[in-house]
C-alpha cells in the first residue's frame, strides 16, 4: 500500500499543497514548528478518521479558514483509492471514498492503513494501560470494522452502566444491572478475543525484530492482563459472572471495575517487566519493537504493509538503533520527519517551511 498523492487545503498551517511521494523512504526535513507533524497528521487522519493530536476539528483549520480537504491517492495491491476527507468549523466532518460519501467512520476503516510513531509513543511502554490498549484498539480498527463497531457498542453499555451506579437507586440497579451485564459480556469477550489474535500475532513478530534490534541480546515477551479463555462463549459467562460477583464493589465505587476497558499488556525483555523495571533506553528500544511488529502483523493479515508514519524519532535513538530501523524499513512507504539527515540509505528529500513543501533531492 502506498500514497502516490497528497494534498492539502486549508489544513492547519497549510494554504494549498500538494506532494507527490516515493513508494519508499520519504524524508522531510525542517525546523520546529514549520508544519511536518502536520503532514503526518494529515495522512493518519485519512486512515482512522481522526487526529492523533486534538479531539476538536476545527484546531485542524487553518486561522480565518471555514473549512480544510485533505486528499489521498492510494494505490493497494487490489487496485487505486481516492480518500477526501473535509473539516468545518460548524458542521460534523464529511469524507468521501472514490469520490462517493460516505455516512459513518467505520466505513473508511481499512480503506488505507498507516501506522503513526511519535515521541510520544515511545512512552508506549511505561505509559498507563490507556495507551496500550488505545494500541491495541486502533491496530484492530483498521484490520476489522466489526471491532471498531464491537467496540463502540461497549463503550455506549459501559457509559450507561456506569450512569446507573453512580445513581444509587437500588431498585433500579436491582431490575436493569443484569441487562447491561449481558450486553457488556457480549460485546466485551469479542473485544477481548480479538485483542488475544492480535497479541498472538505480535508476539511471533517482536520476538524476531527485538533480537535484531538489540544484536540478540534480549527477548522480547508480551502478554495479555486481563480475563482469557478458549472461545468467545466461555469468555462471555466469564465476564458475566465477573460482572455479577463486583457488584458490591461497583456500586460503593460508582464505575464498572471489570471488562476489556480495564486490560493491558504486560511487556518483558529476558523475564523483566519493562513498566516496572526496564531502563528508558530498554522501554525505548521496546516500543520501538511493538511498531515494527505492527508493521509486520498488517502484512500478516491483510497480505500487504501500511504507510509507516515516523514523527522526529530519529533524534530519540542511539545511533545504532537509527541504522537498523533505517534498514528494517527500507521495504515499506515511509514518511520521516527530521530537522536534519545525513545517512547513506536511499530515499527522496523534501524541504519544509512554514507550510510550504519543496522536493530537494532523490539518492537512490
Amino acid at each position: 500500500m502506498q500514497i502516490n498523492t497528497l494534498t492539502l487545503t486549508n489544513f492547519r498551517n497549510y494554504t494549498n499543497q500538494s506532494l507527490n511521494l516515493s513508494p519508499n523512504l520519504n524524508v522531510i526535513i525542517g525546523k520546529n514548528a514549520q508544519g511536518k507533524t502536520n503532514l503526518l497528521e494529515s495522512v493518519f487522519l485519512c486512515a482512522i478518521g481522526k487526529s492523533p493530536r486534538t479531539t476538536k476539528d476545527k484546531d485542524l483549520i487553518k486561522w480565518e479558514s471555514t473549512y480544510a480537504k485533505i486528499s489521498l491517492e492510494i494505490a493497494k495491491k487490489i487496485g487505486k483509492n481516492s480518500i477526501d476527507l473535509y473539516l468545518f468549523t460548524n458542521q460534523n466532518k464529511a469524507i468521501k471514498i472514490d469520490k462517493i460519501g460516505i455516512k459513518k467512520i467505520g466505513q473508511l476503516l481499512g480503506t488505507f492503513n498507516a501506522i503513526y510513531f511519535s515521541p510520544d509513543e515511545l512512552k508506549l511502554i511505561k505509559d498507563s494501560p490507556d495507551e496500550r490498549r488505545r494500541f491495541m484498539d486502533i491496530d484492530l480498527s483498521q484490520f476489522d470494522r466489526n471491532y471498531f463497531y464491537s467496540l463502540n457498542h461497549y463503550n455506549q453499555v459501559l457509559q450507561q452502566r456506569n450512569k446507573l451506579l453512580k445513581s444509587g437507586d437500588e431498585k433500579t440497579l436491582k431490575d436493569t444491572l443484569p441487562i447491561w451485564d449481558e450486553q457488556l459480556a457480549g460485546y466485551g469477550a469479542s473485544i477481548i478475543m480479538s485483542r488475544l489474535k492480535l497479541i498472538e500475532n505480535l508476539k511471533v513478530h517482536a520476538k524476531q525484530i527485538h533480537k535484531y534490534l538489540t544484536s540478540d541480546t534480549e527477548e522480547l515477551e508480551l502478554s495479555y492482563v486481563g480475563y482469557i479463555a478458549e472461545t468467545e462463549n466461555q469468555l462471555k459467562e466469564i465476564l458475566t459472572k465477573k460482572l455479577r460477583d463486583s457488584y458490591d464493589k461497583d456500586i460503593h465505587l460508582g464505575y464498572t471495575t471489570v471488562g476489556p476497558h480495564r486490560d493491558d499488556i504486560k511487556i518483558s525483555s529476558n523475564g523483566i517487566d519493562l513498566r516496572s523495571f526496564g531502563s528508558q533506553g530498554q522501554q525505548r528500544t521496546a516500543s520501538l519493537t511493538l511498531k515494527l511488529a505492527e508493521l509486520e502483523t498488517f502484512y500478516t493479515l491483510l497480505g500487504e504493509y501500511p504507510v509507516l508514519l515516523l514523527d522526529d524519532v530519529l533524534s530519540e535513538l542511539d545511533e545504532s538503533r537509527q541504522t537498523k530501523l533505517l534498514k528494517y524499513i527500507s521495504k515499506v512507504q515511509t514518511l520521516l520527519t527530521c530537522t536534519d539527515f545525513e545517512f547513506n540509505v536511499p530515499h527522496t528529500k523534501f524541504f519544509i517551511n512554514n507550510g510550504s513543501i519543496e522536493k530537494i533531492e532523490k539518492t537512490n
